[in-house]
């Protein structure tokens, strides 16, 4: 818990509470997806901490990371708003809070976990494939014009190039330290004899013996015992138009979503799938 913390409004009141769910990825178009960005939960964060009678703001984090831009700027607007709202902050982790989603608990200024919940991961990692003998196989020619002779780095339909990675390990490690950085600004007393900076992932019972959490507990629990007096209320997001209005992104038939029979919405769907089951993955989950 940070110093200065601050103090807990009495009698009565709401605990606004907000779920951040899925991965961290900016948005992909008009009707939303399981995944967390500015633009996906400004609004529920905004609703939340100028909701009447609010005496703090819940954040229950299931997140396995993502996109580090779009960590910041979510942690960024939680920060903002607390300080111009004068609420304290509390993050709840669920199945995981790692990577990105570690970022999100520490824009609070408690963090609490179940005992079995995953918590960590502050480190950097991306991913891809090496498509160059797949192209070959089925005598596809790749044609790429660049102006600029790193243009094209790490393209999956080209031979991987050792300073392409080299490139790459040097971003990712500019990054990490970002992380790093920010966490340490958030939480004392972390363990710093421990490898708390490799990427590791622990249990809630762990992360609260070296400091990157405060305690263990569900929301229900812990909000009881704060706030005994206050309504835990549910904050959800604003809905985009078209999805208000119950249309397809693709198919445009009310009440449809993105249909079955469109081809086209059947491979981004896939798509979409198989990237959050590797981002959920890495977990076990």
């Amino acid at each position: 818990m940070l110093p200065g913390v601050l103090a807990s409004k009495v009698g009565g009141g709401t605990v606004s509470v907000v779920r951040l769910n899925g991965i961290i990825a900016s948005a992909s178009g008009p009707v939303p997806r399981s995944v967390i960005n500015l633009q996906a939960v400004e609004s529920a964060l905004v609703r939340a901490f100028e909701a009447e009678n609010a005496v703090a703001v819940a954040l229950v984090i299931n997140s396995p990371g993502g996109s580090p831009t779009q960590s910041q700027l979510v942690a960024d607007r939680i920060r903002g708003l607390a300080a111009e709202h004068e609420l304290p902050v509390l993050a709840f982790c669920e199945d995981v809070a790692a990577s990105g989603g570690y970022w999100l608990a520490c824009a609070a200024d408690e963090i609490f976990a179940c005992p079995t919940s995953l918590v960590g991961s502050i480190g950097v990692v991306s991913g891809g494939f090496g498509l160059t003998g797949l192209i070959e196989r089925f005598g596809i020619e790749r044609r790429l014009h660049t102006a600029g002779a790193n243009k094209a780095r790490l393209d999956p339909f080209q031979p991987e190039k050792p300073e392409d990675v080299e490139w790459l390990l040097g971003m990712q490690g500019e990054l990490h330290e970002l992380f790093i950085e920010w966490v340490r600004s958030r939480r004392e007393g972390l363990d710093e004899s421990a490898d708390l900076f490799t990427g590791e992932v622990w249990t809630g019972r762990r992360a609260l013996e070296l400091g990157l959490i405060d305690g263990i507990g569900s929301p229900h629990e812990i909000l009881s015992q704060r706030y005994p007096d206050a309504e835990p209320v549910g904050v959800e997001p604003r809905k985009p138009l078209l999805a208000r209005l119950g249309v397809g992104v693709l198919g445009g038939v009310p009440g449809l979503g993105a249909s079955s029979l469109d081809p086209a919405a059947a491979v981004v769907g896939a798509l979409e799938f198989l990237e959050q089951r590797a981002h959920w993955s890495r977990f076990g989950l």
